[in-house]
């Protein structure tokens, strides 16, 4: 603060006389050890009277200096008044931090279990057997603190009763404010739920404060596990019932490989049978050029047979894909798969038919004799490159098809068969009757990777 021309800074009883000149610099603030300034001080007295300054030609071009209300003039009142609106201020700044990190890991779909258990089941049961305990604490009376000598109307009787009836009001609007938590807690928003049953535990100490009374520290940590436990719970239980949806699915796809394989052994089975009848027709008419013909025929179809039956019995066994949907997930995605079915682009054409827009376009089908493993290496590698970081279930990559070629070759050898490039046909096709906002938005979409 600068100092005007006929003006001198005055201090408040108690203070210490400043050095000559001196005035405060901005944002300063006296000592807590110092008295307030009394209502109404004014810290800046003119020089001289009015009268004088003005037959001088000294009256000041401007308005006294800022008497310092927000930095040493506060009365005492409103200078705790302020105080509190600085620590709320303060507090409020915390919480924001805090609730925008539990923002972001939901956003991101990251949550970590406070109280790891194996399964939901396990949570239900740590959670009863929680909750047993939080009623003994209401029960043995243990949930609410309070003065044992408060007196009132001199009445040490009196005063016991006037506590034991504002218990009851202050532990039921705190166990309302604990069952809201519970209820209305999801697996993001664990730390607001928390942090607002402090703040109702700090608004009880301050209403009580006369009577000394406060939630039982013991009966608040059981309350806060309540709460952890039962975003824990339904986290779980979502976990399981997307990898219960997922073990129905895959129990489905290998039903149908197990059919389709049944079925492909019953028609060679069939075709053998044909050409076991031919060959003995064309050996009882004398021809063995023809008979011979039919003899290597019969030979591949037993051939064929065995590979099936191989598949059949070796539940490892199926072909690993890599296929891609620039219009679904845009370029260099893919998803890395496997299956036991017989003709595999059936299973390609099924994953495409309704959940997305486009077709999958096919970069790579192996034919493995341990497709799973082959599969789990390919996923181990590029496991840093997932797309969904939570369920290790959806296997689609940031990676170009180009990638997954080098890291086949590297464990196979020489890859048959391989298209880098998608034909994307459909989507190709489409974008020319998209709307121009929309077109944009998939053209910096791809810029942008």
């Amino acid at each position: 603060m600068s100092h005007a021309a006929g003006f001198r800074f005055v201090t408040p009883p108690g203070w210490p006389e400043p050095e000559p000149g001196w005035v405060p610099p901005t944002g300063w603030r006296p000592p807590a050890s110092w008295p307030p300034a009394p209502p109404g001080w004014e810290f800046w007295v003119a020089d001289a009277p009015v009268e004088e300054r003005v037959a001088s030609g000294q009256l000041p071009q401007e308005d006294p200096p800022d008497p310092l209300v927000d930095i040493v003039g506060t009365p005492a009142p409103r200078q705790a008044e302020l105080e509190d609106v600085r620590e709320q201020i303060e507090q409020a700044r915390r919480e924001l931090v805090e609730l925008n990190d539990a923002i972001l890991l939901q956003q991101v779909g990251i949550y970590e279990y406070h109280h790891p258990l194996e399964n939901a089941e396990q949570y239900k049961e740590t959670l009863a057997a929680l909750r047993q305990e939080v009623k003994d604490f209401v029960k043995q009376g243990n949930a609410i603190l309070a003065a044992d000598r408060f007196a009132y109307n001199n009445s040490l009787a009196q005063g016991r009763k006037m506590i034991a009836d504002f218990s009851k009001l202050m532990l039921r609007a705190y166990n309302a404010e604990a069952d809201n938590c519970v209820r209305s807690v999801r697996a993001g928003t664990v730390a607001s739920a928390k942090q607002r049953l402090e703040r109702s535990v700090e608004s009880i100490a301050k209403l009580g404060k006369m009577m000394e009374m406060r939630v039982a520290p013991e009966y608040h940590q059981a309350r806060l596990r309540e709460i952890e436990l039962t975003g824990d719970y339904q986290i779980k239980v979502q976990e399981e019932r997307e990898a219960a949806r997922e073990e129905r699915e895959r129990l489905r796809e290998e039903k149908r490989a197990e059919a389709e394989l049944q079925a492909e052994r019953e028609r060679l089975e069939k075709e053998r049978d044909h050409y076991a009848n031919a060959l003995a027709q064309l050996e009882a008419q004398g021809k063995p050029e023809q008979a011979d013909a039919l003899r290597e025929r019969l030979s591949a179809i037993a051939e064929a047979i065995a590979q099936n039956d191989y598949r059949i019995a070796n539940i490892r066994a199926g072909y690993v894909y890599v296929i891609s949907n620039i219009g679904a997930f845009g370029e260099n995605v893919v998803k890395i798969g496997m299956t036991r079915r017989i003709e595999p682009k059936v299973r390609i054409v099924e994953l495409g038919d309704a959940s997305v827009p486009f077709p999958f376009d096919t970069h790579l089908l192996h034919f493995s004799e341990d497709a799973i493993t082959l599969e789990n290496e390919l996923h181990k590698m590029f496991a840093d490159r997932r797309l969904n970081h939570v369920n290790s279930r959806r296997e689609f990559f940031f990676i170009t098809p180009q990638e997954i070629r080098t890291a086949l070759a590297e464990k196979l050898g020489n890859i048959l068969e391989f298209t880098e490039a998608p034909e994307a046909t459909q989507y190709f096709q489409s974008r020319s009757s998209w709307p121009e906002n929309a077109r944009s938005r998939t053209d910096s979409a791809t810029t942008s990777r």
